[in-house]
């Protein structure tokens, strides 16, 4: 499970706004910012999220923890 706080995390490391995510999720904008918009589990089909989780990731974003014990990103270096 990812947190749309996880998602604004990384996108805040990657220096993304939510339109490049969309753009590299290929999902729509206003997708990306009505996941955002509530705290908690994202919403949203399977496949949304997958591709959200999966442009994070082939940019370097790595989720981490679990959303009951501290959950977050990392970014890495070179990414993956």
């Amino acid at each position: 499970m990812i947190l749309s706080e996880q998602i604004k995390a990384a996108r805040s490391l990657l220096d993304w706004d939510q339109k490049e995510l969309a753009t590299r999720a290929d999902v729509g904008l206003t997708t990306v910012k009505r996941l955002e918009a509530r705290p908690g589990v994202i919403g949203g089909t399977i496949d949304t999220v997958l591709r959200l989780k999966n442009a994070l990731e082939a940019a370097g974003v790595e989720f981490i923890g679990d959303p009951g014990e501290g959950p977050g990103v990392r970014l890495w270096k070179t990414g993956r």
